[in-house]
């Protein structure tokens, strides 16, 4: 009889800790890879409206607004570190941050090293130059002209590719300083980012020609380290749904007053 109430005991004691184990495991499924747990860190450089910038010192912009909407459907909380583009990058692999949200176009040459979640803006590129300014107007007359760009942006890639010099700066705001100062013929950049600046300083003597037929936009999206494909697709799912309930355009009205959210 003894024997017969420590076997039912121990066949309980067993059925509990499998059931215990199997309850468990939903919750285990469900963690997010992320540096921080409970916590989506995000890469931008903070000074790239309207993107990303500080209003009465508070981080705000499209991508502000989108990834902290991604970050509450991934039910993470989000944390932004601000860095300059030319390193902006790079902080993935060095492990900074889990994805950068700052207008990264995506292409073959990042594509081999990162990953990309769904692209979520298309962006028209202009080319940026002083009011006096009268040859150059096309990205044929970039050859030879001293640029304002980030080295290692998309824009700064087409204007080499076009043959231009390239005067190496950190962001917008030191490309728009070379430009009105005559330290730089021009700049190439994106419609919204400039319409932003203008907008804070109309006074200054710069026009924009819209140059995207000559360059189709280039399509922005999440960039993440290469081995973290369980974020991508948890983003992935993320976009999807932002666009399926509207706060994808919704966001790109508010802050560039067009939906550039479709090809």
């Amino acid at each position: 009889m003894k024997k017969i109430i420590i076997i039912v005991t121990g066949l309980i004691v067993l059925i509990g800790l499998v059931l215990g184990l199997t309850y468990q495991q939903p919750a285990q499924k469900k963690t997010t890879h992320t540096i921080t747990p409970g916590t989506l860190t995000i890469g931008l450089e903070g000074t790239f409206a309207p993107f990303s910038y500080r209003q009465n010192g508070q981080l705000t912009g499209f991508e502000v607004d989108l990834s902290t909407a991604i970050a509450k459907k991934l039910a993470l909380k989000p944390k932004y570190v601000q860095t300059k583009w030319d390193s902006l990058i790079a902080g993935l692999g060095a492990k900074r941050y889990d994805v950068v949200f700052n207008d990264v176009g995506v292409t073959p040459e990042r594509q081999k090293a990162y990953l990309f979640s769904t692209p979520y803006l298309y962006a028209k590129t202009v080319l940026i130059k002083r009011t006096d300014e009268t040859q150059l107007n096309t990205l044929a007359d970039l050859k030879g002209k001293k640029m304002a760009q980030s080295t290692t942006s998309n824009f700064g890639d087409l204007a080499k590719q076009k043959g231009a010099d390239i005067v190496a700066v950190p962001g917008m705001i030191e490309a728009m300083n070379m430009v009105t100062t005559g330290r730089a013929d021009g700049a190439l950049n994106d419609l919204g980012a400039y319409a932003t600046w203008k907008k804070a300083n109309p006074k200054a003597a710069t026009t924009a020609v819209d140059v995207s037929k000559e360059s189709p936009a280039t399509p922005a999206a999440p960039l993440l380290n290469q081995k973290n494909t369980t974020l991508q697709k948890e983003i992935n799912k993320a976009i999807a749904q932002l666009k399926a309930d509207g706060t994808l355009k919704k966001l790109s009205l508010k802050y560039f007053n067009t939906d550039l959210t479709q090809p």
